[in-house]
């Protein structure tokens, strides 16, 4: 069954582009697209999508507010913010309004689908760059915790490459282990930590290894 994806972007050529990559690779399709928030809004809950590919910058609504009332009308679908913007304000907000993946437009094809892939299997994609800033900005240090002590050396290893911005299928060619194998590490990380996504995971095992250096830099 190919994936079900709809794009928002105001450049047509961009659009186009966008459109003619996914349905010409095999297991998905464009389901539709549209130039602004508002016909997105108006169009794609009938279209039903598993995966929306977002811009921000667009003309009259931006793409974090579209994101925002289209996310209630299609709680399964997943939201992928494409865009040219690091702004870390722009990547919390886009977070908070219900995406799960942030993306740059300069991601080369293959990893742009790749990371449909990837949040359509309960991923949140995003560059290594992009989850520091996010954690680094918004997250308190924190002290190391018994949860991470709790972790698996496999689990350990799979959160690390984790927080690289590594995504599932390369973790589990990193690992030389199933695609399954890492979806069972990252469950259980989950459940060690106590968070529900990547970005809380990632957020939890960079602000420890802080923690555990100015620990050092103070003895």
């Amino acid at each position: 069954m190919s994936i079900a994806v709809s794009i928002v972007e105001d450049n047509s050529q961009v659009r186009s582009s966008l459109a003619k990559l996914i349905d010409s690779s095999p297991g998905f399709r464009c389901v539709s697209k549209h130039g602004s928030a508002e016909d997105a809004l108006k169009e794609i809950p009938g279209q039903r999508p598993q995966v929306v590919l977002m811009d921000i910058n667009l003309p009259g609504m931006n793409g974090v507010e579209c994101a925002r009332q289209l996310k209630p009308q299609l709680p399964g679908a997943q939201i992928i913010m494409l865009t040219v913007y690091q702004n870390t304000e722009h990547i919390f907000n886009a977070l908070a309004a219900g995406a799960t993946g942030y993306m740059l437009k300069q991601t080369p094809p293959a990893e742009l689908l790749a990371a449909i892939k990837d949040v359509h299997a309960g991923g949140s994609p995003m560059s290594s760059h992009i989850a520091r800033k996010i954690v680094q900005s918004f997250l308190p240090a924190a002290p190391v915790s018994a949860e991470a002590q709790s972790l698996s050396p496999r689990e350990a290893e799979v959160l690390d490459l984790l927080a690289k911005g590594f995504l599932y299928k390369e973790i589990a060619e990193q690992m030389k282990v199933s695609y399954a194998t890492v979806h069972t590490h990252i469950r259980h990380i989950y459940e060690k930590l106590h968070v529900r996504s990547r970005t809380e995971a990632v957020a939890k095992h960079l602000n420890q290894g802080r923690s555990r250096r100015e620990l050092a830099g103070a003895a």
